[in-house]
C-alpha cells in the first residue's frame, strides 16, 4: 500500500460535528464504486456524521474493453477511511461493504490478482453471451436474467477463449467488493445481491448453480462462500485495523452497489421502488418472489435483505454521460452544464442525444450501440446540447421504467438516490419524462455507502436496530409537469426511433 495515499488521491472530506450521544456508536459504509471509492459514518440514529471519497480512474485498453487494477481500489479505500475524523474512526463497531456489480477479479492458488479487473460495463464478451444463452437454454431460469456482457460469467467464457493461460490458472473468482473484503479481512465471502448479477448463482434458489459454472468451466471451489448482506462475513484484520485506526471489528457480507442504496433510501419493502443516478443509472423495485423476465432486458436479482428480491433495469451511461458531454463542450465542470441548461430553461428545440456511450443493456442488451447528437443546426450553442444531454438520459430512464412496469409490476412514486439527485431541475426532466413523482430524501447523494453502514447497524443489532430501514425523511418531492410531460412525450418517440434506425444502419446485430 502506498505510504501516504492522501497525498496522491485528495480524497474529499465532509464532516458533521455537533456531536451527542448517538455519535458514541459509529458505523462505517464502504462504497467501492468505478469513479471512486466513499467512506460513511452513521451514528445509531442513521444521521450521516462524516463522509470521505477517493477517486479513481478506469483503463479501455481496447474498444469494448473497461478494466481496473485492483491495488488501485485497496489505495483509494485507505484514503478515503483515513480521511475520515480519527476520533469518530476510534468508535467504530461494524463496517458494510457496497460496490460496483459484475466486475471479475481473478485469484491464483496464492491469491494473487492474475490481470486487471473487467468491470460492469465491458462489452467484449457478446459473442459468448449468445453462446451461453445457446448452450444453456434454461438460464433465464436459473439466473433471472438475459446473458449480458456486463455480467461475470460471460468475462470468464472470454478469458478461457482469448487468455487461456490466465484461465487455467484461475483458483477464485471475486467481485470488486467481495476481493476488498478479502483484502482486508482475508475472507472469501459475497452476499445474495451481488452474486445474482455473475450469472453462476440460482437467484430464486440463493445459491450457487452447478449448471451455470459448468458452462464456464467452473466449479463451487472457484467461488466464494455467500452470506445475506445483513450476515457477518468476516473481521476487520488487525492490520488494517491498526492503519484505520479502530478496533477488528465485525464486516457485514453487504451489497451490491444498487441493493446497499436501496437499503440507505428505506427501499426495502415489496412495491417499493427507486432511481439511482450514478456512473451508470437504474430503477429498483422490490419484490417478495422471484418473477423472472429475462425477455424485457430487466435484471431479476436478490435484495440484500434476507427474503426478498428486486427487478432492475440498468442504463449503463448516466451521470458518466452527462460528465463526457460537459467535457466535450468545453464547460469547466459538470456543474457548469447543469447550471448552463437551466438558465436555458426550456426542452431542447431539435437536438437528441443518445446517452449509449459504453453499449447499454435495458431494454436494449446491445454493447455495440454507441451515443449520438442528432438535429443540430446552426442555432444549436452548447447550453442546447447540454439540455438535449439531460433529456436523452432522462429517456433511457423511462425506457427502464416501461420495462419494469412490462414485467407485470405497477411503479408508484420513486426515491431518487445518487449524485446526480442534487439537481432539482435535472429531477423535474427526469419526473416528465418518467411520468413518476419523485422522492428526494435526508443523505440521498450518500448512495451505496450509507446503504453499506445501515446493512452494519442491522448486522449488529441491539437498541434501536429494528429502524434501521426507515426511509429516510422526505425533502421534497417533484411531480410531473403536465406541459413538460407532453413536450417531451414527442421527442422520446423521436429518441426510440432514433436508436432503431441506428441498429438498421449498423446492420451488425439482429434485432
Amino acid at each position: 500500500m502506498t505510504a501516504n495515499p492522501l497525498v496522491i488521491l485528495q480524497p474529499e472530506r465532509r464532516y458533521r460535528y455537533g456531536m451527542n450521544e448517538s455519535t458514541n456508536t459509529c458505523f462505517l459504509g464502504i462504497d467501492l464504486g468505478t469513479s471512486g471509492v466513499k467512506a460513511i459514518l452513521i451514528g445509531a440514529d442513521n444521521q450521516v456524521v462524516a463522509q470521505a471519497s477517493a477517486p479513481l480512474d478506469v483503463q479501455r485498453p481496447a474498444p469494448l474493453h473497461s478494466e481496473q487494477d485492483p491495488s488501485d481500489w485497496l489505495v483509494a479505500t485507505h484514503a478515503a477511511v483515513t480521511a475520515l475524523p480519527p476520533e469518530m474512526r476510534a468508535r467504530v463497531v461494524a463496517i458494510g461493504l457496497a460496490g460496483q456489480m459484475h466486475g471479475a477479479v481473478l485469484l491464483d492458488a496464492q491469491n494473487r490478482v492474475l490481470r486487471p479487473a473487467i468491470l460492469w460495463n465491458d462489452g467484449r464478451s457478446h459473442a459468448e453471451c449468445a453462446a451461453l444463452e445457446r448452450d444453456v437454454p434454461e438460464l433465464g431460469d436459473i439466473t433471472g436474467n438475459r446473458a449480458m456482457p456486463g455480467f461475470t460469467a460471460p468475462k470468464l467464457a472470454w478469458i478461457r477463449r482469448h487468455e487461456p493461460d490466465i484461465f487455467a490458472r484461475v483458483a477464485k473468482v471475486l467481485l470488486p467488493k467481495d476481493w476488498l473484503r478479502f483484502a482486508i479481512s482475508g475472507a472469501m465471502v459475497s452476499d445474495m445481491s451481488d452474486a445474482a448479477g455473475t450469472l453462476w448463482l440460482d437467484t430464486g434458489m440463493r445459491q450457487w448453480s452447478d449448471i451455470m459454472l459448468a458452462a464456464t468451466g467452473l466449479t463451487r471451489a472457484h467461488m466464494p462462500e455467500l452470506a445475506e448482506g445483513t450476515e457477518p462475513s468476516a473481521t476487520l484484520s488487525a492490520v488494517v485495523a491498526a492503519q484505520w485506526g479502530m478496533a477488528a471489528v465485525p464486516i457485514a457480507a453487504g451489497g451490491g452497489d444498487n441493493a446497499a442504496g436501496a437499503v440507505g433510501s428505506g427501499v426495502a419493502r415489496p412495491g417499493d421502488t427507486m432511481m439511482s443516478i450514478g456512473t451508470s443509472g437504474t430503477i429498483f423495485h422490490v419484490s417478495d418472489h422471484y418473477r423472472p423476465n429475462p425477455e424485457s432486458g430487466v435484471h431479476s436479482f436478490c435484495h440484500a435483505l434476507p427474503g426478498l428480491w428486486h427487478h432492475m433495469s440498468v442504463m449503463l451511461s448516466a451521470s458518466s454521460a452527462i460528465d463526457w458531454v460537459a467535457r466535450m463542450t468545453g464547460f469547466a465542470s459538470t456543474p457548469d452544464l447543469f447550471a448552463a441548461a437551466e438558465a436555458r430553461d426550456r426542452i431542447s428545440d431539435g437536438e437528441l442525444f443518445l446517452p449509449y456511450l459504453s453499449g447499454e443493456r435495458t431494454p436494449h442488451n446491445d454493447p455495440h450501440t454507441t451515443g449520438m447528437f442528432y438535429g443540430l443546426t446552426h442555432d444549436t450553442d452548447r447550453a442546447a446540447l447540454a439540455q438535449a444531454a439531460l433529456e436523452g438520459v432522462a429517456f433511457a430512464y423511462a425506457d427502464g421504467v416501461a420495462a419494469i412496469e412490462q414485467s407485470g409490476v405497477e411503479i408508484g412514486s420513486i426515491n431518487v438516490i445518487g449524485g446526480g439527485s442534487r439537481s432539482h431541475y435535472w429531477g423535474h426532466i427526469l419526473a416528465a419524462a418518467t411520468g413518476k413523482t419523485l422522492v428526494y430524501r435526508e443523505g440521498g447523494d450518500g448512495g451505496p455507502a450509507y446503504g453499506a453502514a445501515r446493512l452494519a447497524r442491522i448486522m449488529l443489532g441491539g437498541a434501536g436496530s429494528e429502524n434501521a430501514l426507515d426511509a429516510p425523511p422526505v425533502t421534497h418531492n417533484i411531480v410531473p409537469d403536465e406541459m413538460m410531460a407532453q413536450l417531451l412525450s414527442t421527442k422520446y418517440a423521436m429518441f426510440k426511433k432514433l436508436y432503431k434506425n441506428t441498429r438498421t444502419v449498423r446492420g451488425d446485430i439482429s434485432s
